[in-house]
């Protein structure tokens, strides 16, 4: 009786550990209001657009993107758009790489193609009198080799800009 109470005891202790285990790994990287980070003084950002400097130039992409930030910038903060000359945060940028380049290979052919797209961005601060803050951000997106680009950039193109967005937001307005 004693060794099946260790027993007992011992799978649900184990069970208990897993599912501990099992919460913990469902933490991702949150995109929510809790993580935002904006000095009191600032109130209003301008947005230009984000241009596309890349070698090849997918025509959706930048005005996309633009719009996609400005929409999580408004959802997401208390900040106001402006197109303002004097906003208090300034957000530029440009998109500088957007290239394919082989990631998987089987029996000496291409099996998986990978899509880099990489966007440089700038925050100007008017209220705290510092150098603009400068941000690097870069995302890699697999796709069959089987498929054309234009077919690919049609399956990834939401992922894309919302990936893409996301991370932007996240360096501009995150502590990280």
């Amino acid at each position: 009786m004693a060794v099946t109470k260790k027993i007992f005891f011992s799978i649900h202790v184990a069970c208990a550990l897993c599912f501990i285990l099992f919460l913990n790994s469902q933490c991702h990287v949150s995109y929510g209001l809790r993580d935002v980070s904006i000095p009191d003084s600032i109130k209003t950002v301008k947005v230009n657009f984000i241009e596309n400097k890349a070698r090849y130039v997918n025509p959706r992409l930048s005005p996309t993107l633009t719009d996609r930030l400005r929409q999580k910038i408004v959802s997401q903060t208390r900040l106001t758009q402006t197109n303002s000359d004097n906003a208090d945060w300034e957000i530029s940028g440009y998109v500088n790489d957007y290239s394919v380049s082989t990631s998987g290979i089987s029996q000496q052919q291409s099996t998986i193609n990978r899509l880099n797209v990489s966007v440089h961005i700038t925050l100007l601060n008017r209220k705290g009198g510092s150098d603009p803050k400068e941000y690097d951000v870069s995302h890699s997106f697999d796709f069959s080799a089987s498929l054309t680009l234009q077919a690919a950039e049609a399956q990834l193109s939401d992922r894309i800009v919302r990936d893409m967005t996301d991370e932007i937001f996240n360096h501009i307005f995150s502590d990280w």
